[in-house]
């Protein structure tokens, strides 16, 4: 079924998607009715079986629930900061109506995170919430520090429309082959965490003979604690909008998504300006002779932490229920509408810019021999300088937290690096770390999207544990077994322990249902968390010893 919604879906392609539609009848109505869904239905020459369950997949289109009158963000920094049940609150006594929730917002640098009428806010902006109300007081440009140590990458002056054209210009006077080997030689790898080499996957696609191939930018940073792709979208959109362009020319692309989270409002219109301007520019003549064109579309995301994997993000565009592909095929042989598609994450492709313009051995001569160039390290808010910093591959961890960014404003025992489905790192282990692949993988961690949250010292791991249960469970797109129930009886699980004074978890259980997520999970999400959470059985065993219980 899935296989002939996509080849609908293809009819259409970019120009015309069910899931935008739904996005817009949901902000102009306040809501999605059976009227809504037939009409959908009869437009797109679906069931309307499909359109509902694709509304019902996403927190912000749900047909059955009233819109919140705002959202907390319940993301992990803000939840270890403890400032979310203050800010809600406030809010409710202010707005009356339901609160929602949003994971999270990127504002994990000063917590108290919150969404109002399409916008933003954080820090001191809740003590302003009279003002936010009458609309005198406008979402605040939260101007983070941003910190570099070392060649400026992704911090760099930004690139604007005109300079953004020159450079383009630039490239294309080079063919596909020599762009393709200068990234090649850069061995740029993904950063949105799974550290795959780019040049692979551009080879692929631009092997394969077909009259429709895309670039798909992932930019549903949805990992809490990570703000970098914020920044880019926001500050650096042209860097973005080139990289993409420069691989659709290697690879024979002539469209492109850029596909960004709902939670991100601002990083929305600053880059929807900027593709507009980008598609107003013209034609270029290119080294092969035909001249080059490309189109890029955006498309709003709408709550589901799962888009994040790039096949649920594939289904998502096309009108389908974000739930994860099984693979082969990949994304590169059959993609978005069936079709050879490039999924890279916004600092990946923001990385290409500065390859082509400095060269692939200028990029691989910084950072280490596997990891190459610099990282984006998103710092939250229990840092003294908290903020973001650019740090070549292979940077010490501890001089980037203890010098860099002045230690913590109070005990720290230990830091999530790179999301909930990475690693928990004591604090004795920081120092012990350099920020690239290999040393955080050969520690027993994951250096994913390189955010950066906090665990105060005074904060319970058996709560943390129970959170990250609880995440999986609300974010899992339920086409497993293991992630669907598996993490759900998790959160159930240590809740009781939690709430029931003398109940001791079976720890045997616990690492048998561990395993089952591990080793049985379709994608990264039920098969990542059991990660942190054995992270946490072995550096924090005797902190939750007295919840657990031994019958072996």
């Amino acid at each position: 079924m899935s296989t002939n919604l996509s080849k609908l879906a293809r009819r259409h392609g970019l120009n015309h998607l069910l899931f935008k539609r739904l996005g817009e009848i949901k902000k102009t109505k306040g809501g999605i009715s059976p009227s809504d869904i037939r009409k959908l239905a009869d437009e797109f020459l679906v069931g309307t079986a499909t359109v509902f369950g694709t509304a019902a997949a996403y927190d912000f289109l749900r047909p059955e629930e009233e819109t919140p009158a705002a959202y907390v963000c319940t993301g992990s920094a803000c939840l270890t900061a403890g400032t979310q049940p203050g800010v809600k609150a406030q809010l409710a006594k202010s707005l009356g109506g339901p609160i929602g929730d949003m994971v999270c917002l990127g504002r994990c640098h000063e917590n108290r995170a919150f969404h109002f009428n399409g916008h933003n806010y954080s820090g001191a902006d809740i003590e302003h919430l009279a003002d936010i109300l009458n609309g005198s007081y406008s979402e605040r440009n939260d101007d983070y520090p941003v910190y570099s140590e070392g060649p400026k990458v992704l911090t760099d002056v930004p690139l604007d429309i005109d300079t953004c054209y020159k450079e383009l210009k630039e490239a294309l006077q080079h063919t596909p082959e020599a762009l393709l080997e200068e990234l090649t030689r850069s061995n740029v790898r993904g950063r949105g965490g799974a550290g795959f080499p780019m040049h692979i996957k551009l080879q692929s696609v631009k092997d394969i003979d077909a009259s429709e191939k895309y670039i798909v930018c992932n930019a549903d940073e949805g990992d809490p604690g990570a703000f970098s792709d914020r920044y880019l979208l926001e500050k650096q959109p042209y860097s973005v909008l080139l990289g993409m362009a420069i691989t659709g020319y290697i690879t024979g692309a002539k469209e492109g998504a850029v596909y960004v989270r709902a939670e991100y409002p601002h990083a929305l219109r600053v880059i929807g300006a900027a593709i507009e301007a980008f598609n107003n520019l013209p034609s270029i003549p290119t080294a092969v002779g035909e001249a080059f064109s490309y189109r890029l579309y955006l498309v709003p995301a709408q709550g589901a932490y799962i888009c994040g994997e790039e096949t649920a993000l594939l289904n998502s565009i096309e009108g389908q229920r974000p739930e994860v592909r099984t693979r082969p095929p990949f994304p590169t042989v059959s993609g978005l509408f069936g079709q050879p598609t490039i999924v890279n994450n916004v600092e990946t492709l923001a990385c290409v810019p500065y390859i082509i313009r400095e060269g692939g051995d200028r990029f691989a001569s910084i950072g280490t021999d596997k990891s190459k160039g610099t990282k984006l390290v998103s710092l939250d808010g229990f840092f003294n300088a908290p903020g973001l910093y650019e740090v070549p591959m292979g940077f010490s961890f501890g001089e980037l937290v203890y010098e860099m960014a002045g230690g913590f404003r109070t005990h720290v025992k230990a830091v999530q690096v790179g999301g909930p489905l990475c690693g928990i790192i004591p604090e004795h282990k920081i120092k012990d770390l350099t920020v690239d692949f290999e040393s955080f993988k050969e520690n027993g961690f994951l250096l994913g999207h390189a955010g950066v949250m906090c665990i105060p010292g005074d904060y319970p791991m058996i709560s943390f544990m129970q959170h990250l249960f609880a995440f999986t469970a609300h974010e899992s797109c339920g086409k497993c077994f293991p992630c669907r129930i598996g993490a759900q009886r998790g959160a159930e699980l240590l809740l009781k322990a939690i709430d029931e004074p003398g109940y001791k978890i079976d720890r045997e259980l616990l690492d048998d249902l561990i395993e089952t997520l591990e080793l049985g999970s379709l994608c990264g999400l039920g098969g990542g968390v059991p990660l942190p959470l054995k992270n946490i059985l072995t550096y924090f065993g005797d902190e939750i010893a007295g919840y657990m219980v031994s019958n072996r």
